[in-house]
Order: structure tokens, then C-alpha cells, then sequence
């Protein structure tokens, strides 16, 4: 991949996205959505053992909460950007090639928590630890996942002279765009922020003994606090409302709600739980099965 006139130090887009193993297709943003999804759940296990939950539970609650989350991530996708599905010249179809990119957060989060509470329900443990436990590691996998939209050349920020912009084939290029012409790399800022506001999720849990969904609700308002700015940058085609993209109000609206949500339950449930189990064993229970044991 050659373009004329970029700027030394400029960050190049990997020249294909796509390998095949015979007649099959290996696309590196399923992977990257894969590799997101390994690492939440081998970062949630480790911290939902440290908050009392028993490992096997993580691969129990994600059999639920992983496919939830991936048709949810596709139905807001389609439903907030309807017009290359829908519209004129638009293709129906497309909308069932998730290969091609496009799984919205807002929809994975929503469906993925629907899927988590039946997960949970059927482990008998309570949903707002286990999102706890989680919210870093999904921070992760959204890192991770962005490196997806680095091999699709897509969903990059506005033109720059900085020299950490990211050079587009010609054949990604917006039709107004010079060849040469470098863009905000936004799928790094979001990677750089979500690991960080990981890092900062996993210290205040630890300083502040946050429970009762905190730290989720933390991981809400930093992501959408990062979501916002990173937003304004790109320039993708996107609807708008009263002037700002749509997802720029959805990030206003989902982060001043999960700061109440994070006071609120910061008020009624100070500290962390003492038991993440739906119905916690009583005394009577534990002497009950100590008796069954030795019988």
C-alpha cells in the first residue's frame, strides 16, 4: 500500500482484512470481536472468583449473554442507520452480514444484559456483581474490537495534519478526499481511552470496595464520557438530532442515567455485597449439608 504524499509517521491501515483458508473466509474483524470476548471472560473470571463466584459460573452466564449482546449490537446498528439497509438503493440483506462490520454498543450492552440475567438466574447469582465483575474486561473487548475497524478502513475521525493520523486506501476514501489526505485514527483513541478507564475501574473497585452494579454503572459513565468526544470526530454517515449525531445524545443521555444510578445505589447500598448468591445458605443449610455428608 502506497500513497503519495503522506505525512512522515502517519499510521498505516493494513492493506486486507480478509484471508481465506480454502473456501473459507477468515475476517479479521470477527476475530478482533472474538479476541474481545476471550479476554472479558478470562478478566471476569479471575475477578468474579476474587468477589466469591466460582469460575465455571463466567462460561455458564456468557453461553447467554454473548450471543444476547451480538444480535442486540446488530438490531441498534440497523435501526439507528437504517438507510443502507432500507433506504433508496439499499440492500435488506446486509443487514444479516455482521463479517462487514457494524455492532452498535448500546444494543449489546441491552441485549447482552438481558442475557446475562437469565445466565444468572439460572446459576443462582445476583446480576449486579456479576456486572461488576465484568465491566472491566468488557472495556477490553471493546478495545480489542475497535482494531476490527482498523482492518475495515472504517469509522475513522475528520481529516489531520497531526502525525499520528491514519492513512486510507484510496477505495475507502470519502468522495470528498484528496488521495494522501491522513484522518483522525479514532479507532486508537477509543482503544487508548477504554484501556484506560479499565485500569481506573479495576483501582476504584479495589480503593472504594464498590458493589450493588457501581462498577458497571462507573464503566457507563466513563465509556460514554470517552464515546461523546471520540463521536464528534468522525465523520462516517450518521443521523443527527438538533445537530449532533445520534450516538453523541445516546452517550449525554446513558451517562447522565448511569451518574444517577451510580448515586443512588451508592446511597441505599454503601460497600460491597456480602454474597453474591441469589438465596445466600443459612447456618441451618450449611449444618443440614454437614449432616447429609457424614451420612
Amino acid at each position: 500500500m502506497n500513497v503519495p504524499g503522506l505525512l512522515a509517521g502517519s499510521i498505516p491501515s493494513p492493506s486486507q482484512g480478509v484471508w481465506h483458508l480454502g473456501p473459507f473466509p477468515l475476517r479479521a474483524y470477527a476475530l478482533a470481536i472474538l479476541l474481545g470476548i476471550a479476554a472479558a471472560i478470562w478478566i471476569t473470571r479471575r475477578r468474579w472468583v476474587e468477589r466469591g463466584g466460582e469460575a465455571d459460573q463466567v462460561l455458564e452466564i456468557a453461553f447467554w449473554a454473548v450471543p444476547f449482546g451480538i444480535v442486540g449490537g446488530r438490531l441498534y446498528h440497523v435501526i439507528s442507520s437504517p438507510q443502507a439497509y432500507f433506504g433508496e438503493g439499499g440492500d435488506p440483506w446486509k443487514a444479516l452480514a455482521i463479517w462487514q462490520g457494524g455492532l452498535g454498543i448500546w444494543g449489546a450492552v441491552a441485549f447482552g444484559a438481558v442475557g446475562a440475567w437469565i445466565g444468572c438466574r439460572r446459576q443462582g447469582v445476583r446480576l449486579a456483581p456479576w456486572a461488576d465483575a465484568l465491566a472491566p474486561g468488557l472495556l477490553v473487548a471493546q478495545a480489542l474490537g475497535r482494531l476490527g475497524n482498523w482492518f475495515n478502513q472504517e469509522l475513522f475521525g475528520s481529516p489531520t495534519t497531526l502525525p499520528w493520523g491514519l492513512q486510507i486506501d484510496d477505495a475507502h476514501l470519502p468522495a470528498d478526499a484528496l488521495p494522501g489526505t491522513l484522518f483522525h485514527p479514532t479507532f486508537l483513541y477509543e482503544i487508548v481511552w477504554n484501556l484506560a478507564a479499565a485500569a481506573v475501574l479495576v483501582w476504584a473497585d479495589r480503593r472504594f470496595r464498590l458493589g450493588h452494579g457501581r462498577v458497571f454503572w462507573l464503566y457507563v459513565m466513563l465509556y460514554t464520557l470517552g464515546r461523546g468526544w471520540i463521536e464528534l470526530l468522525r465523520i462516517d454517515e450518521a443521523n443527527h438530532v438538533l445537530g449532533l449525531r445520534l450516538n453523541v445524545w445516546t452517550s449525554i443521555i446513558v451517562g447522565l442515567g448511569a451518574l444517577v444510578a451510580f448515586v443512588v445505589v451508592g446511597r441505599r447500598h454503601p460497600g460491597r455485597e456480602a454474597t453474591v448468591l441469589l438465596t445466600p445458605p443459612t447456618v441451618q443449610d450449611d449444618e443440614k449439608d454437614a449432616q447429609q455428608s457424614v451420612g
